[in-house]
């Protein structure tokens, strides 16, 4: 559905809505309390003054157990055009998003975002297009991915996590007032850049040695009446750049939720319904703390009748008034402290941790007496987490496909490597990225685990590959394994070589020439 509302103070009154519904639901306070659970800042705001501050953060545990299941393997997506013909181009458009994947350092911006998620509940990708990135090549530009909180991301519809049927959505940044001024003049906005003043949203953005340099932008994405995505950028009291069409297809924003929340487009984080929990195992240990501290050592107890002052020094002498073979002084211990608090610290820990999912087995804090049942137990813990590694495949489709949006957008035509069928041989050819705008809609994108590479296994495959005759020459087997394994890798081929060309039979016809 298209928008009209481009108006600054129009803009600016979608923004505060957008804001106000974060506050109601207490998304600020929310991830700012995750947030500080996770680091270990657990006792921030607490004055207990004398009393020691453990800190035993079961949370993070819990988390980072969580983030290493389901990016233990590795992503990979695979194309398939519904039109069988158009295989080539969709195998172009395969080695460009992985091409694309490596260069913007995807992979190691999903272990963020999924941190993102499991802490603050969800996780987003800003895809936007740099023209001035050099390529090798007559053509410029790249595409760069951002990972966004989602504190800074507003949906045009709160109560929908679906991006791409969204009116709008609203990315909110902080840059300073000399930034932004420059970029107003660069779109021909300078007459009004002395009107970009700077702001205080401390309470929607975390900052403090930038207060009073800093200005809040927002970034309007919006479809129009051609079904292309516009966009707008303003502050609060001026518009930066004025409404221009992207040309994408589709939203440049990839979202994620750890845990769907019913008619909201936040998601539920694992730590939000467990931090009395963790607060309970901190003030308990605390006090046993403190407990120990003034009770577990023996105290000295003394007749004042006889002794005027007490002294534990070796070399000194104890002056008594009477009798010195009378008893005048005697040791005291307290009670011990009940064997329930630390009882009760490790049931809540354990019980915690098994409502999250991680149990000891899979946590390895356990003997590995018989493996066959702890790896067992081990898969059986990680079940839960299966509708999270299928959101996170969801969202790394969501991704591919702005990809491919963006590449048929802004590449133009450029230059591919190709493989020759016929001779294997790689060669350069010219493509126009605009013909895959119809195959970019008409892909299917399966997203999987796919395997690291390691020489190891590679030694391995090849090995098979020679035991069971797939593989019969000699030099076709060395050339797969890597250079490090053997000395004079090149020398050996070289030799091998050579004998192959002085046992080859003349051709014939060879001696007539």
């Amino acid at each position: 559905m298209a928008t009209k509302k481009t108006a600054l103070p129009e803009l600016w009154q979608e923004f505060e809505r957008a804001k106000h519904y974060n506050y109601s639901i207490g998304l600020y306070e929310t991830v700012k309390q995750n947030e500080n659970f996770y680091i270990g800042k657990q006792w921030e705001g607490v004055r207990a003054e004398g009393l020691d501050k453990p800190v035993l953060n079961m949370l993070r545990r819990v988390v980072t157990y969580f983030i290493s299941m389901i990016v233990t393997d590795d992503i990979a997506a695979v194309f398939t055009p519904f039109d069988s013909y158009r295989h080539l181009e969709a195998e172009i458009l395969s080695s460009e998003v992985d091409r694309v994947i490596e260069q913007t350092k995807f992979k190691s911006k999903c272990r963020e975002l999924l941190r993102n998620a499991a802490v603050d509940g969800d996780g987003c990708f800003y895809f936007h297009f740099d023209p001035e990135v050099r390529t090798g090549q007559a053509a410029k530009g790249d595409i760069r991915v951002e990972n966004l909180d989602n504190t800074n991301v507003l949906f045009g519809n709160p109560h929908s996590a679906e991006v791409q049927e969204q009116p709008y959505l609203l990315i909110a940044m902080r840059r300073t007032v000399e930034e932004v001024r420059r970029e107003m003049k660069r779109f021909g906005r300078g007459a009004d850049a002395e009107l970009v003043r700077p702001d205080a949203e401390n309470a929607y953005f975390e900052e403090k040695e930038s207060e009073g340099k800093l200005s809040t932008v927002v970034v309007k994405l919006f479809k129009n009446e051609s079904g292309t995505v516009s966009a707008v950028k303003y502050t609060k009291d001026a518009i930066v750049r004025p409404e221009w069409d992207t040309g994408l297809s589709l939203y440049p924003v990839a979202f994620m939720n750890w845990e769907s929340v019913k008619s909201c487009y936040h998601g539920q984080s694992p730590i939000t319904g467990l931090i009395p929990n963790q607060i309970f195992v901190n003030k308990l240990f605390a006090m046993a703390m403190q407990a120990v501290k003034l009770m577990a050592f023996p105290k000295v107890i003394f007749n004042r009748n006889l002794i005027g002052e007490w002294s534990n020094k070796l070399d000194d002498a104890i002056g008594v008034n009477g009798d010195p073979n009378q008893q005048i002084f005697s040791g005291w211990r307290a009670p011990d402290m009940s064997s329930q608090v630390m009882t009760l610290i490790d049931k809540t820990i354990s019980y915690t941790r098994d409502f999250m999912g991680a149990s000891d087995a899979a946590l390895g804090n356990v003997r590995p007496d018989n493996t066959s049942a702890i790896i067992a137990v081990q898969k059986a813990s990680a079940a839960p987490l299966e509708l999270q590694k299928l959101g996170f495949y969801q969202f790394v489709e969501d991704s591919v496909r702005i990809l491919a949006d963006m590449m048929a957008t802004y590449y133009g035509a450029r230059y591919v490597k190709l493989s020759d069928e016929a001779t294997g041989e790689n060669y350069m050819s010219l493509f126009d990225f605009g013909t895959l705008r119809d195959l970019a809609m008409q892909l299917k994108v399966d997203v999987g685990a796919a395997s690291y590479w390691s020489e190891v296994a590679q030694l391995q495959t090849l090995d098979n590959l020679f035991e069971k005759g797939v593989i019969t020459d000699a030099a076709t087997y060395l050339e797969g394994i890597p250079d490090s394994y053997i000395r004079g890798k090149q020398k050996i081929l070289r030799k091998l070589r050579e004998q192959a060309e002085i046992s080859a039979p003349e051709q014939p016809g060879a001696a007539a020439q």
